[in-house]
This record gives C-alpha cells, structure tokens and sequence, in this order.
C-alpha cells in the first residue's frame, strides 16, 4: 500500500528549519492541511510551494475527521501541518493518525522541528529520562496536577502562554521545592530568544521586569534523590 498522509514538522520560528523532504512532500501531495492557512502560507510561499490548502484545526478537526478519512482511503494524498512545530505534539494531528491506525491507513510522520527539544538541551538538566506535559490544565484540576509534578523525580518539560507564565512561576514558588532549578525559553529560533535559569521566585521577578512576550517552554530541574 502506498503512502496516502503525511504529517509534516514546519519551523518554530526561523523558515530555514525547513527540511528538503518537507518541501518535496509539500509539493507532491494533493492537499494541505494546515491550522491556519494564512500562517502557513507565508512558509509556503517561502518555499515556492503551490499545492492546495485547507483549514484543520483544534475547533473543527472532529467534524472533519471521518471526511478526510475517507478521502484518504479513496487514494488522495494528503500532508498535516500545524502553525509551528510536529503535528500531534501540543497541536492537531492526534486524532488523524489515531483513526489512521485505526483504519490501516499508510502514513508517514516526518522527524523535525518541536520548540521542547531545543528548550531541555539548553537547560543543561538531565535528559536521558524526562516528562512532557504540553500545556497545564488552565483552572479545573490545575493545583492537582502542580502538587503531582512536584514529587515527580524526572525532569518536566511543559508549555506556558505569554499571558500566565509569571503567574504560573508563582504557582511553581509556592508548589515546589526552593531548591529545584528552571529553566523558561522564549522565542525559540527567533530574534529575539532567550533562555533564563534560576529558581521559580527568581524568573518571576525576572519577567515581571522583563518582557514577557512569545511563546514559553518550561522546563524543571530533575529531582535530587
């Protein structure tokens, strides 16, 4: 059987992060799917890539889901992308490779760009073993889980919005040890990146002081056993 769906990492900030096999992808398939099609037209137009898009995102991929299954299934090929980073990671494309499987649907997941990876490397914290949380939980069930990471021996990635991360520091503050160190990148591959190391009550004072715009990887310190 041939290969029908591809999910397709696009870059995280910098359009040079792009693989040569994404683009070609890219140019053979017949459809793009892509979280905003205006977002994703700037790398594609990047790129010289004309293929066709459409809009599959977070608030309408379970209405579409059984529509491009099927279209999947009549032989149309088809590549997922996401505004930035791997399909699947913190974005759209769980539910379609889930019902891929499920149906027996041939399709490749590319390796390639995701904001986590860069952010644990830089933190010089252990990686040989490690969580990942995607976003927190926003209200319901928030401080449950905070309370949980903090007897948690591993090293935690998570992702923060710009919009809480100096509250979500004071949460850590409260919640984990004084002595757990944290590390919180911004603006991965961009202009203006930064990562900054300290304990929880220090990067919030930091970025109460300091801009705190883009988008947050957090990642903290493995406990000491």
């Amino acid at each position: 059987m041939d290969t029908v769906l591809y999910l397709v990492p696009t870059p995280i900030g910098n359009l040079a992060d792009f693989t040569f096999r994404a683009v070609q992808v890219l140019n053979s398939v017949d459809t793009i799917l892509a979280e905003d099609t205006r977002t994703s037209g700037v790398l594609l137009k990047h790129y010289g890539i004309q293929t066709k898009m459409e809009s599959f995102h977070a608030h309408n991929e379970h209405k579409r889901l059984d529509l491009i299954i099927e279209r999947l299934k009549s032989g149309e090929k088809i590549a997922l992308i996401s505004d930035a980073g791997t399909p699947g990671i913190s974005d759209p494309g769980f539910l379609l490779a889930r019902e891929a499987v499920k149906t027996n649907i041939v399709f490749e997941a590319l390796p390639g760009a995701t904001a986590f990876v860069p952010a644990l490397i830089k933190s010089g914290f252990p990686t040989e073993s490690f969580v990942y949380e995607g976003f927190l939980p926003l209200k319901k069930g928030r401080q449950t889980k905070l309370h949980q990471l903090a007897e948690e021996k591993r090293t935690i990635v998570f992702y923060e919005s710009t919009h809480r991360i100096v509250k979500t520091l004071g949460q850590l503050d409260e919640v984990f040890s004084e002595s757990r160190q944290i590390s919180v990148s911004r603006e991965l591959t961009k202009k203006f990146e930064e990562t900054v190391i300290g304990t929880a009550k220090e990067l919030m004072l930091y970025f109460e002081e300091h801009t705190s715009k883009g988008e947050f990887v957090v990642v903290i310190d493995a406990r000491s056993k």
